[in-house]
């Protein structure tokens, strides 16, 4: 819902305003190119002016609803709304608020939110609020009986008065926050194409940073079915950020599954999660990535005990983030529907069938370098060599 000839998106952001004014530059610039990305990427009509504490998306009233929508998936972006601009002058405002509510209020209880950025002028934030209410009210009492409610109002009349000018909205719609992709250095993304890798890529991308994704094929014990989603999941990421180059590396890894399966029963998982670091570091050595990222919760599967993680994590230098870690399951399944990612991550490919009948829950490293392949590591080392890159 917006005002009558709403043509402006009002864009929020949060972490910025912490930085100095030299980082904050830095990365306002990126949330700008970012937010022009994505409007091109979905055919929404709009141009971005980069306004220090609020830019905003010039467009038209039958697009704002779109880029609006579209803006508030953007990474660093706490909230949008489309909006009215107009003076910043108490009268004007009401006025405004009585349009609105003349378009858009038809009964229940409403309250206006407004706030005021620059205290300079005249009148205060609880000005706008008790005058602009009595405008609501003169307007439409005619035609019903208003009421005011504060607490859970079921219309808000939202106003933001700023230095250039004020902004008239009634939706708020909340986005990722975060920081804006591309401010932080790049990770690779381990993807799996369960449920949890995807939106653990999405958590760091949403802290700034790009992600490579990296798919281990699993040979025999995977298959087309078990890739397919994993590239998919990646795919629904790509739509949060068009303007990042989000190809897969697909990366052979069933020979070496095939052989801890065959040679291994307790630790087999955990010597796979090994190889699979190690691929991770050679393919982040060749893109300056900083760290790895997974999908791993501790205690949510047998070799993610806080025991098997601190041996697991010793197969590589670089660190391992986990923005999963003290998440429960329920927590993940509804990010990972809220993102998109959901569906495709949910596809039965057979995959557990690496899976050995008696779990390590409690390993010792010592005890797994007897039992592991002595080559491990220069088996992934090999594969990561022979990486494919699946483009998008």
């Amino acid at each position: 819902m917006h005002p009558p000839g709403a043509d402006t998106v009002l864009v929020r952001h949060g972490d910025l305003n912490t930085k100095s004014n030299t980082v904050k530059r830095y990365m306002l610039d990126f949330l700008l190119e970012n937010l022009e990305a994505v409007l091109a990427d979905r055919s929404v009509a709009g141009n971005v002016e980069g306004n220090w504490n609020r830019p905003l998306i010039h467009t038209t009233e039958d697009a704002v609803e779109a880029a609006a929508a579209a803006t508030a998936d953007v990474f660093g972006v706490v909230s949008t709304s489309p909006a009215i601009v107009v003076e910043a002058d108490l009268e004007t405002i009401c006025d405004a608020l009585a349009e609105t509510a003349h378009a858009s209020y038809d009964g229940g209880s409403f309250a206006v939110d407004a706030t005021r950025a620059d205290k300079r002028l005249p009148f205060t934030s609880e000005d706008v609020a008790r005058q602009g209410g009595t405008a609501i009210w003169e307007a439409v009492e005619d035609e019903f009986d208003p009421e005011v409610d504060l607490e859970d109002p079921d219309l808000t009349f939202g106003v933001e008065v700023r230095d250039e000018a004020a902004y008239v909205y009634l939706d708020r719609l909340e986005g990722p926050g975060g920081l804006p992709l591309r401010s932080q250095a790049p990770m690779v993304a381990l993807v799996s194409g369960g449920i949890d890798s995807p939106v653990a890529a999405y958590e760091m991308m949403r802290r700034g940073s790009p992600v490579i994704p990296v798919y281990v094929a699993l040979g025999d014990y995977g298959g087309p079915d078990h890739e397919a989603r994993a590239i998919e999941t990646v795919r629904s990421l790509s739509r949060y950020a068009p303007n990042v180059d989000l190809s897969v590396y697909r990366v052979p890894g069933g020979e070496t599954v095939s052989l801890l399966a065959e040679t291994m029963e307790e630790g087999r998982m955990l010597s796979l999660r090994r190889f699979i670091y190690r691929i991770a570091e050679q393919i982040a050595e060749e893109h300056d990535a900083s760290g790895i990222v997974t999908g791993e919760a501790i205690g949510q599967k047998s070799s993610q005990t806080a025991q098997n993680v601190a041996v697991t994590s010793r197969a590589t230098r670089l660190p391992i983030h986990r923005p999963l870690l003290t998440r429960d399951k329920q927590e993940i399944v509804a990010q990972a529907r809220e993102i998109g990612t959901y569906r495709d991550s949910t596809i039965n490919a057979g995959c557990n069938r690496i899976a050995p009948d008696r779990a390590e829950t409690n390993a010792r490293l010592d005890r797994l370098l007897e039992v592991e392949p002595d080559d491990l590591f220069e088996r992934a080392e090999a594969a990561a060599a022979s990486a494919e890159r699946i483009e998008l």
